[in-house]
């Protein structure tokens, strides 16, 4: 615990490597205390992607997918789910990047707004277990889509030491939370290390409603959700400090 403060100052980070460790350090840059505790880890799977000509566009609502799209489709538009996708894009050497702005509901209408249905196939990179409903949103648009499942994650059987020992000492301000995965991960955790007791006073932050209700049942003293479904909402949210106890906002 801060000795300035005088009360829990540390935030969990429970996102995957990279990006847990950039958010550590983000966190830092606004003078917050945060641990890297990742919950998930993220393996490359072997994906039988098309020829880039053979597609109108590529679709990617995260950072891992960005990561697992191959350099050969970088003269080929990409449409990312949100800023820091697009950005992660940009960086990559893609040369033609929008960014919807939103979720996958916002990405299947930017789909539409620059494509059209009657072209070639889009093409869209995901996670074992993930882009269902993306895919069936846009062929109920009328378009072909070429689903390519590129990574997987793992949930990790127990939560980083440095974590658990500030959640045991009540120096955890708040926990943040950017998929349902990881928030399904630190349920399971939780149960097997017997952490409902340290969350009273710990706030979970949520990047989405639907993340937010899976959180809700597993004892933490307040559950916020970020207004957009990005890292600068979430971390906006620990500006909330009048809402920080007494349950969910």
């Amino acid at each position: 615990m801060s000795p300035s403060a005088g009360r829990p100052d540390i935030v969990i980070v429970t996102r995957p490597e990279p990006d847990a460790s950039a958010t550590v350090e983000r966190l830092a840059a606004l003078g917050h205390r945060a641990i890297a505790a990742p919950l998930l880890r993220v393996e490359s799977l072997p994906a039988r992607l098309p020829r880039p000509g053979s597609v109108q566009a590529v679709l990617v609502a995260s950072l891992n997918a960005v990561r697992r799209l191959p350099a050969r489709f970088r003269a080929v538009p990409v449409l990312a789910v949100g800023d820091a996708t697009a950005a992660a894009a940009r960086a990559a050497g893609f040369r033609s990047v929008a960014s919807a702005k939103g979720d996958a509901r916002d990405l299947a209408a930017l789909a539409a707004a620059r494509c059209d249905p009657s072209g070639p196939p889009l093409l869209l990179v995901t996670a074992r277990g993930a882009g269902g409903p993306l895919a069936a949103d846009l062929r109920a648009r009328g378009f072909r889509v070429l689903r390519r499942v590129a990574y997987t994650t793992r949930p990790l059987r127990r939560l980083a030491a440095p974590a658990r020992a500030a959640l045991a000492r009540g120096e955890v301000r708040a926990v943040a939370f950017f998929s349902g995965s990881a928030a399904t991960a630190f349920a399971r955790v939780a149960r097997a290390e017997r952490l409902a007791h340290t969350l009273g006073g710990v706030t979970a932050l949520a990047i989405s409603p639907a993340v937010a209700a899976r959180l809700a049942p597993l004892g933490f003293g307040a559950v916020l959700t970020a207004s957009h479904p990005d890292q600068d909402s979430l971390l906006a949210l620990l500006g909330r400090g009048r809402r920080w106890r007494g349950g969910q906002a």
